[in-house]
Formats: structure tokens, sequence, C-alpha cells
């Protein structure tokens, strides 16, 4: 049996739901312009960069959750899926999930990005476990915190051990460990699996992929 782990944003999407969803909703006036438009491209960068201050982030991405009622956000997220996701999914992207899936392979995305927003992209590609950063609900309602461990940099290897414990499982239950990724602030994870793999990757994990002789393909 084999496990396959996929990141997300700008891995298997060509872009990036997280910076996506804060478009969106800036789009559809909820969220004033000239305020979050600024702060949402200089949190993008700081990621891409590797300085990213996670706690930081998650708390300018999961206030305006707090805000609205969930009828409200699933609304909006139906839209946002077929308006802003589905262009984003390839068909590169969609082979390589379902060749992985009929191969009879455990599969799940890994995200920093929080379940509110993955978790229904996660369902468009067919994938049937997610782990992501989980937004904390009281009666139903989101209270604009994450709860636990984001899935970020290393912490995606806490909360994938998690995952794998609560169907019990772990790593030496699999002959063969992928990941897919295009970031180098996944490079936790893609060590610890035995199969790496850059995906579109940034400079940064291109040359370190290179070096270690990592697969490199394009999912574009």
């Amino acid at each position: 049996m084999d496990l396959v782990l996929f990141d997300l944003d700008n891995t298997l999407l060509a872009g990036d739901s997280d910076f996506e969803w804060a478009q969106f909703l800036i789009t559809k006036g909820v969220l004033d312009r000239e305020v979050y438009e600024a702060r949402n491209q200089a949190f993008y960068d700081q990621y891409k960069a590797g300085t990213l201050d996670i706690f930081e982030f998650l708390d300018f991405q999961l206030k305006p959750l707090a805000r609205h009622s969930r009828a409200q956000l699933d609304a909006w997220h139906r839209e946002f899926l077929d308006t802003r996701i589905r262009p984003m999914m390839t068909p590169q992207s969609q082979a390589l999930v379902k060749e992985h899936l009929a191969s009879g392979a455990v599969v799940a995305i890994v995200t920093a990005t929080n379940s509110f927003v993955t978790g229904p992209i996660a369902r468009a590609f067919g994938i049937p476990h997610l782990v992501a950063t989980i937004p904390a609900q009281e009666n139903g309602a989101f209270t604009g915190k994450p709860r636990g461990t984001p899935a970020f940099k290393a912490g995606k290897i806490e909360r994938v051990e998690a995952w794998l414990e609560s169907l019990g499982l772990c790593w030496e239950s699999f002959e063969k460990s992928s990941f897919y990724s295009d970031s180098h602030n996944d490079l936790p994870l893609m060590k610890k699996v035995n199969n790496p793999v850059a995906v579109d990757p940034d400079d940064t994990l291109r040359a370190h992929a290179t070096a270690q002789g990592w697969p490199v393909i394009s999912l574009r």
C-alpha cells in the first residue's frame, strides 16, 4: 500500500486558494479593498520568501469567517469554487490524482490553507482525505482563531502523523510514501517521505530537488 500526499496551492492548483479567497471577498465587497488587498499581497510575498508568521496570517485570514453566518459563507464558497478554483484545476493535476486513486493508494491533500476553504476543493478533486489548518468553531460558528497546530512547515508532519494514527496507520504502514509540492516551505515533509516530488517548484525547492536527485515535474 502506498501513501500519496499532495500540497494544494500552486501544486494541484495553478494558483493559491488562500490568496484567491481573500481577493474574492474583496471583489464581493465583503472586505475593504484598501485595507485588505495590500496585506493579502504582503502575506503572500512573505510565504513565498519563507518568512511568514503563520499565526499573524491566520489572525488576518480567519477573522472574516467569524463575521458571517455559515450559510452565507457556504454560498460565497460555492461561487468561489466555480469562478476561481475550477479554472485552476488543470487536466494534468486531475489525471495524476485519478491515477493514484485508481492504484489503491491512501491519498490526502496536506495544506496550510484552512479546511473551510480547502474542504470543498478536496471533494472537487475526489480526494477522500484532507489534512489542513483547522478554523475553530463554537456552536457551529467560526471563532476567527485556529484550532491546534497549523499544517504549515514542520506542522504538516505533526498533523499528518496524527491523521495516520487516527486511521490506525503510521509511516511504516506504507512501502512508498510520496509528497508532491511546489514550495520550499514544505521541505520538512518532503524530507520525511521516501518519494518527494517537486511540482513546478520555486527556485529554492528546485535547487534542493536537483541537488538531491528528486523528481521535478509540471502539472501546468
